[in-house]
């Protein structure tokens, strides 16, 4: 009958609002309908590194004997961060040609498996050497193979810090060197900032040396 038909249409209407109403609340609720949320890819930035930096130096065997332990910077975690090692030449009574050369090959040399799990590596080239100063040359210079500037700013940064630290070729966090040609020597700086930025190496100009 048409009276009826009119009274089940606003019933309907009604029933209609309700569902929409309820999938509108769920869509909003999530999960708590069983409806799944869309899935929003979002950069919260590099994950956060599980790299130690640090060795298992306390579970090593006993030093080989006629050794001595000496300091290098290896990189890590895009920082300098100092490793020890066990070498045959003691710093406090060797000449310093020795223990740069020392000190020289420790940094050219692969990472052990204990220390390239803990995150490091070295950028100082295979091929690098280092002689003694030349006639003219400030005291305590000493000569790289390579010009100082043309190393890669990471492994000068490395032999900078490593050099600087050893009592018998650094002076006051400082080091001096040259490179193969005639260039004089400078004097290059381990600071801080070097340690947590090698890719900034603070020099003294070759004329303000003494």
């Amino acid at each position: 009958m048409p009276g009826e038909r009119a009274e089940r249409a606003p019933r309907r209407a009604r029933r209609t609002a309700g569902v929409l109403a309820a999938v509108a609340a769920c869509a909003v609720l999530g999960a708590g309908c069983g409806i799944r949320s869309t899935s929003v890819p979002v950069d919260a930035g590099a994950a956060p590194t599980r790299v130690p930096c640090r060795t298992a130096a306390g579970q090593a065997d006993a030093p080989p004997p006629q050794t001595v332990a000496v300091r290098v910077h290896l990189i890590c975690a895009s920082q300098l961060v100092t490793v020890q090692r066990m070498v045959q030449v003691d710093e406090s009574r060797s000449d310093p040609l020795p223990v740069a050369q020392v000190l020289l090959g420790e940094l050219r040399r692969e990472p052990s498996a204990d220390e390239r799990r803990a995150g490091f590596s070295t950028a100082v080239p295979a091929q690098l050497r280092v002689g003694g100063a030349r006639k003219g040359d400030p005291k305590g210079t000493l000569r790289l193979s390579e010009q100082p500037e043309e190393l890669p700013t990471e492994a000068l940064a490395q032999v900078v810090c490593t050099y600087a630290e050893s009592e018998p070729l650094g002076t006051g966090g400082s080091v001096l060197l040259g490179g193969p040609g005639t260039y004089a020597p400078r004097k290059y700086l381990c600071t801080p900032e070097t340690r947590s930025r090698p890719d900034n190496v603070p020099t003294v100009s070759a004329a303000e040396l003494p």
